[in-house]
C-alpha cells in the first residue's frame, strides 16, 4: 500500500491548494484568466453583456433551488445527484457572469454580479425562481429547464463569439446528463404508483405555465445575429423530447396556458414573481453583511 502522509481527505485537497480555508472559497481566480475575451467585430458589447446575464442568472439561480435539496432529498444517491448538477449549473453561472463583466467593459466579477445586484438587475427566467414543491415539481422543472437549455447550448456551439461557444461546448456535456436524470425520475415516477403518477402529473401541470417564457423573442437576442440563440427555434425539439419522456411516463402534456408578463415584460427584463426577492436574500445575505470579506 502506498503511504498517505495525511490523516483525512480534507488535509490532503488542502494542501494542494495551499490554503488550509480552501473549503470555504478562498484562493478562487477569474474563470476566464488567460482567455481572450475580446469581442468579435461589431457586436455591441452591453448586448453581448446582457445575454450573457440571462444564460448565467438561469444557471445561477436554477443551481441555487438545487443546492435547497441537500439533505433534503429522497435518497442519499439523489441528494449527490442534485449537489453535482447545481455545481454544473454554478460553474456555467461563474464563466457567464465574468464574460459579461468583460464585454460591456465594467470588469465587473462574478461575485458583485451574483451579490450585489437587486432583484430587477436580475435576468433569469421565472421557471428557474419557483420555490422547490415536492420532489415531482422540482423533477417536473428539471425535465423542462434542462431539456430547453440542452437545445440552446447545443447551438451555442456555434456561436460567433467563441468564448460563448467553448462554454456552451462544456455546458452540453453537463446538461445532457441533467436532462437524462430528470427524465428518468419523470418516468419512475409517472409509471409507477397511482399516487406518483399523480404528483408527477400535477408537477408538471404546475410547470407548464412557465414553459412560454422560455421560448419568447428578445430584442437583445435579435441584436445579436450569429451570436445568441433565437429561442423560437428550440420550441420543436423541446416538445418532441417532452412527448417522448410524457409518453413513456403515461403522463399527459399539460395544457395550461402561459402566465404573461407584465407589460409584456417578464424575467429576461427583471420582471419576477414574489419568491425572487426571498431567493437572493438567502443567497446574497451573507456577501452583503460582508462587502469587504474575501471568500
Amino acid at each position: 500500500m502506498v503511504a498517505v502522509s495525511f490523516d483525512n481527505a480534507y488535509e490532503a485537497v488542502s494542501e494542494a491548494n495551499d490554503e488550509a480555508r480552501w473549503a470555504f472559497g478562498t484562493g478562487f481566480e477569474d474563470p476566464l484568466a488567460g482567455v481572450d475575451t475580446s469581442l468579435p467585430s461589431g457586436v455591441d458589447g452591453d448586448d453581448l453583456a446582457t445575454y450573457c446575464l440571462m444564460l448565467g442568472d438561469d444557471a445561477l439561480v436554477m443551481s441555487h433551488r438545487l443546492q435547497q435539496w441537500c439533505t433534503n432529498a429522497p435518497e442519499l444517491e439523489d441528494e449527490v445527484a442534485l449537489a453535482n448538477i447545481g455545481l454544473d449549473l454554478l460553474g456555467q453561472a461563474r464563466l457567464l457572469l465574468t464574460r459579461a463583466g468583460k464585454a460591456d467593459g465594467s470588469e465587473r466579477s462574478e461575485d458583485a454580479l451574483a451579490f450585489f445586484r437587486d432583484e430587477q438587475d436580475f435576468r433569469n427566467v421565472r421557471l428557474a425562481e419557483l420555490p422547490n414543491g415536492d420532489f415531482a415539481f422540482s423533477m417536473a422543472r428539471l425535465l423542462v429547464f434542462a431539456t430547453w437549455r440542452l437545445a440552446l447550448l447545443q447551438r451555442l456551439t456555434d456561436s460567433r463569439d467563441p468564448v460563448l461557444a467553448a462554454i456552451a461546448a462544456k455546458g452540453v456535456k453537463e446538461v445532457t446528463y441533467h436532462r437524462d436524470y430528470a427524465a428518468q425520475w419523470t418516468v419512475r415516477l409517472g409509471d409507477g404508483t397511482e399516487h406518483s403518477q399523480q404528483r408527477m402529473q400535477a408537477g408538471l401541470d404546475a410547470v407548464w405555465p412557465f414553459v412560454g417564457e422560455l421560448f419568447e423573442p428578445h430584442p437583445v437576442i435579435a441584436r445579436l445575429p450569429a451570436i445568441a440563440v433565437d429561442p423560437g427555434m428550440l420550441r420543436e425539439e423541446f416538445d418532441g423530447v417532452l412527448t417522448q419522456v410524457c409518453s413513456a411516463a403515461t403522463l399527459s402534456m399539460p395544457g395550461t396556458p402561459p402566465i404573461a408578463g407584465v407589460a409584456g415584460r417578464t424575467g429576461c427584463d427583471g420582471v419576477h414573481t414574489e419568491e425572487m426577492g426571498f431567493l437572493l436574500a438567502e443567497l446574497q445575505s451573507l456577501a452583503r453583511a460582508h462587502p469587504e470579506a474575501t471568500w
